[in-house]
């Protein structure tokens, strides 16, 4: 398994994972070409993608909002799972964002996704119960 960079040329892959991953995305407008290409431009390191010879089987979306880094949209091929890439690239996630001068990690995880608590668990993180999430969109595609 081999981790690097994604660029705009692996979006479609990209997508085509999210999919075999039943991870929602947003195609009309946050998670549209335009955007992951716009996102890209910005922080292009902050895009990880895992590939089992020239298949994408995982990725991740790094952010950062200068005092927190964020692991979001992290995917893995069904078919790759339990080998230990999702935790390898929360690693290099966390590393990338050392490099930055970030050393507060979070992750947002679904309520009902156990398996994503069980692993960010492991990987150390704490799961907060005295907070409540909020947010406010434009539309139902953002």
């Amino acid at each position: 398994m081999d981790i690097r960079r994604l660029t705009i040329t692996d979006y479609d892959d990209l997508v085509q994972l999210w999919s075999r991953a039943k991870l929602p995305f947003k195609p009309k407008v946050r998670d549209s070409k335009k955007a992951i290409a716009a996102q890209m431009s910005t922080n292009p390191e902050f895009f990880l993608g895992a590939f089992d010879k020239n298949r994408l089987v995982g990725a991740v979306i790094v952010s950062c909002d200068g005092r927190k880094g964020w692991i979001n949209r992290l995917a893995v091929d069904p078919d790759f799972r339990r080998l230990g890439i999702a935790k390898a690239l929360i690693t290099d996630s966390e590393n990338m964002l050392r490099k930055n001068g970030i050393r507060l990690f979070c992750a947002l995880i679904e309520e009902d996704n156990t398996l994503s608590k069980k692993l960010f668990k492991k990987c150390g993180y704490v799961e907060h119960h005295d907070i409540t999430y909020f947010s406010k969109r434009d539309s139902d595609d953002v």
